[in-house]
Order: C-alpha cells, then structure tokens, then sequence
C-alpha cells in the first residue's frame, strides 16, 4: 500500500498554518461501498452531490430540501421512509447515498442516569459521547477529536494520542444518536413546505404535526479533543444543529469549551456564536504550564484577554471558567482570592464552575477535600462571582469530566499495512474454507 493509499484510506491530512500541525479528517469518511454519507452537509452540499450524479439543477434543489428535511428535522435514515418523495425516486438515492450514524460499539447506563455511549466511525477509529440528564434539562457532551493532543496532566482523554478530528457527520451525528435513543424526533403528519411528487405517499403515522417535549435540551462540546483545533469541522456540524429548519436547538443553549487556543476564540464567537467555557484550571503560571501545557504557549493573561474580547459575551451570557480542583496544587485561600482579581482585573462576565477532581487509574493529583471545595467556592461566592460546585456524574462508568478514555491509538503506517494484509489474509483463507 503505497502513502497515498494510507492516508486515503485514514482520512489524515495535515492542517497548513501557525497553528499547531495536526491531522483533519475529510467532510465526507470514505465507505467501502463507495455511497456517500450525507449526515453532517448542508443543503446546498447536498444538492450540489446530487447534481453530479446527475439531476438537473431544479430537481437537485428540490430534492436537498426535502431529504435535508427528513434528515435534520425527522431523524430518518432510510430513504424508503421519506413519504414526499416518489417511490420511482428513492432506489436512486439508496443506490448513491446513505444517512448514516455513528456505529454504537457500547453503551452504559450509570447508577445515576448518565448514559455514556462508545462509538466507532466508518474508518474504525473510536470515541465516546455522554448524556447527563438533570430534573429541569439534558446536556450531551460532544466529542469533537479522536483523542486528544492537549495533554492535560489531570485529564484521562488527555494520555491518548490524537488519531484524528471527526468530520461535521461525525459530530452531529452524535447529537442524532442521542436524540434516536430518547425517541425525541417529531411524529406525526407533516404539513410541507413543498409539494410531494407523483407517486409519494401520506405520512403514514397520521394525526397532527408535533415535536414532543424534549429531554435533551442543552449540547456542550467539552467531550474527546479540543474543539477549536477542530474548528472547521465544529463549526459547520454546530451550524446544522443550531439551523431552524434542521435540529433547531439554540445557540444559547449550547457551549463550546476551550482549553486556550487564543487565535481562534475570536472566530469562534463571530461565526459560531455559542457560549464559551474556558478550561482554566489554575491562576499562576508555574502551575498552568503544569497542569494545563498549552499554557506555556497561549500565557494566562494572553487567554483572560481573549475571553474579555469574546463576541456576544455579557452578563445575560457570562463566561463560564472551568477549574478541577486538585489538592495542595490549586486549591488555597490565595488561589480563590488570585481567581477573583484576575476576573475583575479583565472585567469579565464570569462564572465558575469548581469541579471534583474525578480520578483515573494512574493519576498523579488527588481531589480537593469537601471541606477546601466549599471554601474555595464561599471565597469566591463573597467577591459577587458564582462559584457553584459541579455534582460528579456518571463516575462509575467513567463518565464524568476528564475520565472519558478509548482504546483508539494512532497507528502508524507499518501497523496498519500489516492490519490491512491480515484482514485480506484472513477473508481469503475463510473463501477458500
């Protein structure tokens, strides 16, 4: 298998730039049996695929608005099951294309309700997404990377090695696993906004049109990887959940959680418009560069600014600083007090959310005492900043913040040449019986 073949096959590229070089997968993963994928495009995409594979401009435009419809708005994969378009048509886009998902390898439920799913992309890389269901919302935490290239000294996702960032489908379709498993897509009959063609049929689960309550509420990228080193592929997945015709889940309603990559914050409020968490984690250098390596890179100050300049930010919409608490490393009086200057130092419209470190196997921190979290939080509490303490979900499923973990691995290229001849091998040898 030649280099080229390689990275055909794995989907890597490496991204130009100042940034940090690392490997962006494509929209599209390639499938074996050669069908494109069309979770995670927008319409236009959509249309502009079926226009090369050969309807003309008009119909090609009539048919993005409807599958994009069925795919966003109504969750169905199958294309047999899109009721306004015509029988004759529906072989034509099975045979080319497929609403695919995430193919689920595990699922969890914890004690506490959390659900935490691991999930496997069409290239065989894994991954992992959680549901943490409250009395009054839903959060699912999204991955955006396989692995992750941080390197995090308290964080578990932070020992694997990046493998790749997801593409858009990837993404999104994490958000439309969740939204199959609670049984939240709309039922009944549609009143379209289009005419249905010649041959298409009633929807057959009649009665009135209707979104039934929904139990997932709010999306937080805070899962596998760094977002914004992903922020392309981010970006446009976060679109298509936020489009009104599509998932329609608003933007106030969803956060995107960055470790520091100062560079791009600017551009992820301008063009995607989410709320913004940052992971801070500690106020000195010394123990930042420690704990939290990407700042040795982008400085304290460099990110408090950022966060100062973040478009949309206001007190209606604060940012939210994440910061776990770890013992004898940044959990005194004087970090709380440290913390507080800082925020009011940048005038910004903040909150904190003081996390319990939750521990992994060969970790080398300890959690906080109770005792030293709550008067962390009182300390900043009295300076008129909230400081809640997050409740640990979904630990003894490994699901709580910072333990998510798969066995995914980057592979070189003599691993998966030998992976590939011993799968040929072994198809070959189960032919000839």
């Amino acid at each position: 298998m030649t280099d080229i073949d390689v990275s055909q096959a794995t989907g890597l590229m490496q991204i130009p730039g100042h940034i940090d070089p690392l490997p962006v997968a494509r929209d599209i993963t390639p499938r074996e049996d050669g069908r494109l994928d069309l979770l995670g495009l927008p319409k236009k995409d959509i249309a502009a695929l079926f226009e090369q594979a050969g309807l003309d401009a008009k119909a090609a435009k009539l048919r993005a608005k409807q599958v994009y419809h069925w795919l966003y708005h109504r969750g169905v994969t199958d294309f047999e099951a899109m009721t306004d378009i015509a029988k004759t048509m529906r072989p034509w886009l099975t045979e080319r294309f497929i609403v695919g998902r995430p193919e689920i390898v595990e699922a969890q439920i914890s004690n506490d309700g959390t659900r935490k799913w691991l999930l496997r992309t069409a290239d065989n890389h894994d991954f992992e997404m959680v549901f943490i269901p409250d009395a009054d919302r839903g959060t699912l935490c999204v991955s955006s990377q396989v692995g992750c290239t941080l390197n995090c000294r308290f964080c578990h996702t932070g020992t694997m090695r990046l493998v790749r960032n997801l593409t858009p489908g990837e993404i999104v379709g994490q958000v439309m696993l969740a939204r199959d498993a609670l049984g939240e897509w709309p039922k009944g009959r549609m009143d379209f906004a289009f005419a249905a063609d010649d041959g298409a049929e009633e929807d057959e689960d009649g009665g009135d049109y209707r979104a039934d309550g929904r139990l997932l509420t709010n999306i937080v990228m805070m899962g596998m990887g760094e977002p914004l080193y992903n922020f392309d592929n981010v970006r446009d997945a976060l679109r298509l959940v936020m489009d009104g015709e599509g998932l329609a889940l608003s933007k106030r309603r969803i956060t995107l959680s960055t470790s520091g990559v100062v560079p791009l914050m600017a551009r992820a409020g301008e063009e995607i418009g989410v709320n913004l968490a940052v992971s801070l984690h500690a106020v000195t250098k010394e123990v930042r560069d420690e704990i939290v390596p990407i700042n040795k890179k982008f400085g304290i100050e460099e990110l408090l600014q950022a966060c100062a300049d973040y478009p949309g930010a206001s007190n209606a919409r604060r940012i939210t600083f994440e910061y776990v608490m770890l013992k004898d490393k940044n959990d005194s009086d004087d970090d709380a007090r440290e913390l507080v200057r800082l925020i009011k130092q940048y005038k910004l419209p903040a909150k904190v959310n003081l996390i319990p470190f939750n521990p992994w196997p060969g970790a080398s921190y300890e959690c906080s005492s109770p005792e030293r979290i709550k008067r962390f939080s009182e300390i900043v509490f009295e300076a008129g900043i909230s400081a809640p303490v997050r409740t640990p979900r979904g630990r003894d499923i490994d699901a709580a913040c910072g333990q998510l973990k798969t066995a995914a691995e980057k592979k070189s290229r003599a691993t998966r040449d030998r992976e590939e001849l011993e799968r040929l091998y072994a198809e070959k040898e189960a032919a000839l019986g």
